[in-house]
């Protein structure tokens, strides 16, 4: 059970960082690229997933997860605001320090609960399809470069 608060608690603490980006890219004049959307999606959705089908598991009850994840929603939703009202003071340094942290949690996350999760569950699927993924999210940055 406590596996997953940490998870919640690590896509906020990813969420809010990459949320900060996307604020200041968008404060930037820089567009919203959907290669970047589907990235972004494709990496939460099974957080999200993996952390609720957990919290049920546990006998938490559907409006305790709502409220969980409408209190992470809306604090990455806060975060793109702040991003986007501080790109005009904010550096490159800056921005590459909120996007090392945003990928430092999500590491953090997979490690200690996402792959685990995966492999004891899929079996050897799971690194097939991570590699797929990867894949995946390699071709859409390329395609969004």
């Amino acid at each position: 059970m406590a596996r997953r608060w940490s998870d919640q608690l690590g896509a906020l603490l990813d969420g809010i960082p990459e949320q900060m980006v996307l604020g200041i890219g968008l404060a930037a004049g820089e567009g919203v690229s959907i290669s970047l959307l589907a990235a972004i999606f494709v990496s939460n959705l099974p957080e999200a997933i993996g952390a609720t089908t957990e919290l049920r598991a546990a006998g938490r009850g559907r409006g305790t997860i709502w409220r969980l994840w409408i209190g992470v929603a809306g604090a990455c939703t806060v975060a793109a605001g702040a991003g986007y009202a501080l790109a005009d003071s904010t550096g490159g340094e800056l921005h590459g320090a909120i996007n090392g942290f945003a990928a430092g949690a999500l590491l953090v996350m997979l490690v200690d609960s996402m792959i685990p999760d995966a492999a004891s569950k899929a079996g050897q699927a799971a690194g097939l399809v991570t590699v797929l993924g990867f894949a995946l999210a390699a071709g859409l940055s390329g395609a969004s470069g």
